[in-house]
């Protein structure tokens, strides 16, 4: 055996995306304990740079260690109880995860379907608000990374709070790449993942969580059933003065990249990466149309860092998807679910929504098709 030495791709799949050269120079620099004052200081930054990125002043805002599905059970297993209603939008592959973290936690799941590639509808939303009155949580995926579709957070939220629940939220594709606005849209429990748009090394989740949301945890009745996921004992790990208490050795040089992805996103702008973001998609959206390529969500629901696309007929999909990783190192997303063999998926996340990504990714399709 000899060391691994990957190819340079290019990463335009649904995830991770590609990394800049400053995360990756980040991950190389010394190792220092996890309870190193100086470690601790860098937490304290990573936590306000999140409020950044998810524009809130939560202070329970931190990256769990360990991937975005575990952000998923983190907000389940803290706020969801045995016994308890949680409304469940089920519109892709990510809503039915939350289905079925509803009933691993011993919960009840109300699920109200949307077709693929189409918004949670938010007058379905209202009618079983209205039909089960003992309802807690109201969960939904903000950017459906299965099919490309983003729904109204906002507008979920508000109907969500006018039958006195909370909301649980996944942002995983959407933070960093459109607009999220966790405090206006008063927002309760939200997860999101550092190797999307966040373009960071994969394997934390940034997650935030409101006053609301923190006094249903700390009026539980029953224990977490997560030891590793329990956020009350988590919160004393990351916060407390110039000390904490040890819970688990955090990955420290994956931190270090999280840092410093959040800290290129300050300075660009939130706003600016969320235009970067539409501007190249609006490119690629042009050059994909001019190769008789369709989108599968209509243009006012569209995510513009995942664009779902349905295959030519007569289109190998398997052989194109490899043709463009063996000859041009560019990576893009096959269909999942339903739409597997039927779509690609197509990302502009973070450092990869960029001109030259759009060219390439243009031009080797139209060189393989």
């Amino acid at each position: 055996m000899q060391s691994f030495i990957p190819p340079k791709r290019t990463l335009m799949g649904p995830g991770p995306s590609d990394i800049s050269p400053q995360v990756l120079q980040a991950l190389s620099r010394p190792t220092i304990g996890h309870l190193d004052p100086l470690f601790i200081k860098m937490m304290d930054e990573v936590k306000e740079l999140l409020k950044y990125a998810f524009q809130t002043k939560n202070e329970f805002t931190i990256a769990v260690s360990a991937p975005g599905s575990a952000g998923m059970e983190t907000c389940f297993v803290n706020l969801v109880e045995a016994g308890e209603k949680v409304l469940v939008c089920r519109n892709g592959v990510f809503g039915e995860r939350m289905r079925q973290n509803v009933e691993r936690c011993g919960g009840i799941a109300i699920v109200i379907d949307d077709k693929w590639g189409e918004p949670v509808s938010l007058n379905k939303v209202e009618e079983a608000l209205q039909q089960h009155s003992d309802i807690k949580i109201v969960a939904f995926v903000h950017a459906e990374t299965s099919t490309g579709v983003l729904s109204d957070a906002k507008g979920i939220s508000e109907i969500a709070r006018k039958y006195g629940c909370l909301t649980i939220v996944d942002a995983v594709t959407s933070l960093g790449g459109v607009q999220l606005l966790v405090d206006e849209w008063q927002l309760d429990a939200v997860y999101s993942g550092s190797q999307k748009c966040l373009s960071c090394t994969p394997g934390l989740s940034p997650v935030t969580f409101s006053e609301k949301a923190i006094e249903k945890m700390q009026s539980r009745t029953q224990v977490v059933q997560s030891w590793f996921l329990d956020q009350s004992l988590v919160l004393s790990y990351w916060s407390g003065e110039g000390k904490r208490s040890y819970h688990h050795t955090a990955p420290v040089n994956s931190l270090y990249a999280l840092h410093e992805s959040l800290l290129m996103l300050k300075n660009e702008g939130i706003e600016n990466a969320w235009k970067r973001h539409a501007v190249y998609h609006q490119e690629l959206k042009q050059g994909l149309e001019e190769l008789g390529i369709k989108f599968i969500v209509d243009e006012e629901y569209r995510l513009p860092q995942l664009n779902a696309v349905y295959i030519p007929e007569g289109v190998n999909d398997a052989e194109v998807r490899n043709r463009l990783l063996e000859e041009y190192n560019l990576e893009i997303g096959a269909g999942l679910g339903s739409l597997a063999g039927k779509a690609w998926r197509i990302g502009l996340m973070g450092y990869a929504a960029k001109k030259e990504n759009v060219a390439l990714c243009l031009k080797a399709l139209s060189d393989v098709l």
